[in-house]
């Protein structure tokens, strides 16, 4: 019960919920109003770098989902171009993260890290089609234990400013690991070959347990 109210951090979060308070502080002295903004303000910084356990059920043959938020798309597309897979077909699942939502992403298989490419760009509304090609992302190509490619984007929004990646070349990874964070308002893309998608557009992902595919 405790942890529900008061969920673990990321360590991201500290420095800004230090921030937070200080500035509460000083609202709080200016007026109490103020202050009370201030507290809200505090509290929402608290909640948006929580970073609870999940439970994942640990099957190769399902694919969870990397992000909490709103599935926005699920579609066939060719491969990201930034990894030399343009000329090979996918399905893509894009989940939307709004400033409410759990910002700590995982990996949707167990497998080995390929390849880690970071990509600046710009910062346009997340939900867009367009951000997928735009913005700034940064792309994590996996191979599953059953040899096939999947690929994670994490891709800044309208308000995000940095992608955290906690994940290294060549390290091997448990389905559900965290793999790391955006700050405030994103996007994660889902690229995949061979499972069958399991979601719908419209409907709400919690990272590392909704069954976003199955093979």
């Amino acid at each position: 019960m405790f942890t529900k109210i008061f969920p673990k951090i990321h360590t991201e979060g500290y420095k800004f919920i230090v921030i937070a308070g200080f500035i509460t502080i000083i609202l709080l002295i200016v007026n109490g109003f103020l202050g009370l903004i201030g507290l809200l303000l505090t509290i929402w910084v608290y909640y948006f770098f929580r970073d609870p356990e999940r439970a994942i059920i640990g099957d190769d043959n399902y694919l969870v989902s990397p992000a909490d938020g709103e599935v926005i798309k699920v579609e066939e597309v060719d491969g990201p171009e930034e990894l030399n897979l343009e000329n090979k077909k996918f399905k893509k699942i894009s989940i939307f993260m709004n400033v409410f939502d759990c910002h700590v992403n995982r990996t949707p298989c167990s497998g080995q890290v390929e390849d880690i490419l970071y990509k600046p760009g710009k910062f346009l509304n997340a939900s867009l089609d367009k951000a997928s090609e735009d913005n700034e992302r940064n792309y994590y190509k996996l191979k599953d234990n059953h040899g096939n490619d999947i690929v994670v984007v994490q891709i800044a929004g309208l308000v995000a400013r940095r992608i955290v990646c906690e994940t290294n070349k060549d390290q091997t990874l448990n389905q559900g690991d965290r793999i790391g964070m955006i700050r405030f308002g994103s996007r994660a893309d889902v690229y995949y070959e061979n499972y069958e998608p399991l979601v719908k557009i419209g409907q709400t992902a919690i990272s590392g347990e909704t069954l976003l595919a199955k093979r």
